[in-house]
């Protein structure tokens, strides 16, 4: 789901709709809007895992102060992704601990089974 119009900031102006590779599949979104705004209207709403915790994080402050939406976009961790166009082609991962996609103690949580869960908030 997007906006379509909003009460201050009128009609979006859409890109061109691109493809990107999230966690190993196909996405899409409209060029230039944030990769946090694609990822949401396509029902994702886990961006991160924090590392001490294992928690899970997305969106909070949609402004680019808070880190709790970064991602590993193209190789690099810690991308904000709220405020990061959307480009054809990109590579987006969720970030596990501080450091991106490492696992051992700041892996995704796991269900009772052993198995990384993929829950969404």
């Amino acid at each position: 789901m997007r906006l379509t119009d909003h009460p201050i900031l009128g009609r979006p102006d859409r890109g061109r709709v691109v493809t990107f590779n999230f966690d190993g599949g196909e996405m899409s979104g409209f060029e230039g809007e944030p990769i946090a705004a694609a990822l949401r209207a396509a029902g994702v709403a886990v961006h991160r895992y924090t590392k001490k915790h294992r928690a899970p994080r997305g969106v909070f402050c949609a402004i680019g102060r808070c880190t709790d939406c970064v991602m590993v976009v193209d190789g690099r961790p810690n991308v904000r992704t709220c405020v990061t166009p959307l480009a054809e082609g990109m590579c987006v991962k969720t970030q596990y601990g501080a450091g991106g996609g490492e696992l051992g103690s700041s892996a995704a949580p796991e269900a009772a089974d052993g198995r990384a869960t993929d829950e969404k908030v």
